[in-house]
């Protein structure tokens, strides 16, 4: 039988995880008492029991008895019962604009700031993660692709890294993406703003592609970028790095940037060792304020 403890942070979708793996085949159990978990195992392992895969959802809501879990999974362990950890996670600043959003109480926060209930949380699931098989960044996920993510590690049994990598283009003039772990100034390039009939299309269109792809400076700084970006995937995972957000930027975010953010995308998507999604930020910005 596999077994699946679905574990994490307060407000990262472990609920909306818990529906995806249900969808997928698995019998699932939320915020089940700690002392049953044990004795829950072993009555799904039973040989009446129809049941082959089990997730069990745990969070910060069983209290005073998720102390208690350390031990129960080392018994598990030691028993040779097999238990597979996902732990979910988002960054600090993202749970507290969703509890905002959600209008609801963190359950650690007791009339206190949300940010402070996030903090303790960390304190006491930290045991958690770092027992964790998988770790998932949700931070920047939509619900599709948390469940493409989760599809890989149950579904397609795919060697799962950890690691979730954003390629994002931006403008400049309407600021840094606050959340860019590495981020590229493209704007030594020349600018198809100013080439006649290439203003209005973005770098997504054939036309702006060619122009941009057009000098070898361009295809000098993608193999660089690549190479570099190469090198560092890896040393991430050894550190235990679960979001990586490569910000490319030119100077409105519609032509450089698109580019050779689709460029980057395109050199990386054959890797299965993490993650992948491209963002757009600001590609639509001009037409709005126009």
């Amino acid at each position: 039988m596999k077994f699946v403890l679905l574990t994490g942070m307060s407000g990262a979708g472990k609920s909306t995880a818990l529906k995806m793996m249900e969808d997928i085949g698995f019998y699932c159990v939320d915020n089940l008492p700690i002392p049953l978990i044990e004795k829950f195992v072993e009555l799904s392992e039973m040989q009446s029991s129809e049941l082959s895969k089990v997730a069990v959802g745990i969070d910060i809501r069983s209290g005073r008895a998720l102390t208690e879990l350390h031990d129960v999974l080392d018994r598990l362990e030691a028993d040779g019962r097999s238990c597979e950890i996902l732990f979910l996670d988002a960054e600090d600043s993202v749970l507290v604009k969703r509890y905002k959003e959600t209008r609801r109480n963190h359950p650690l926060a007791a009339g206190e700031r949300v940010d402070k209930g996030i903090i303790l949380e960390r304190e006491r699931m930290g045991f958690l993660k770092k027992r964790a098989n998988y770790i998932i960044d949700t931070s920047r996920l939509l619900t599709r692709e948390l469940k493409a993510e989760i599809c890989k590690i149950f579904v397609e049994n795919q060697d799962f890294k950890n690691l979730f990598i954003t390629i994002l283009s931006f403008g400049f003039k309407y600021g840094i993406p606050a959340d860019s772990d590495l981020v590229f100034d493209v704007r030594f390039l020349p600018n198809p703003y100013y080439v006649e009939g290439l203003r209005t299309k973005s770098g997504n269109d054939k036309e702006i592609q060619e122009y941009v792809l057009q000098f070898q400076e361009a295809h000098e700084f993608l193999d660089k970028l690549e190479d570099m970006v190469t090198f560092l995937i890896p040393n991430y995972i050894t550190e235990g790095k679960n979001q990586l957000v490569i910000a490319i930027g030119c100077t409105g975010g519609k032509h450089r940037s698109v580019t050779l953010a689709n460029q980057l995308y395109k050199r990386l998507s054959a890797r299965k060792e993490f993650g992948l999604k491209i963002e757009h930020r600001d590609i639509e910005k001009d037409a709005k304020r126009r």
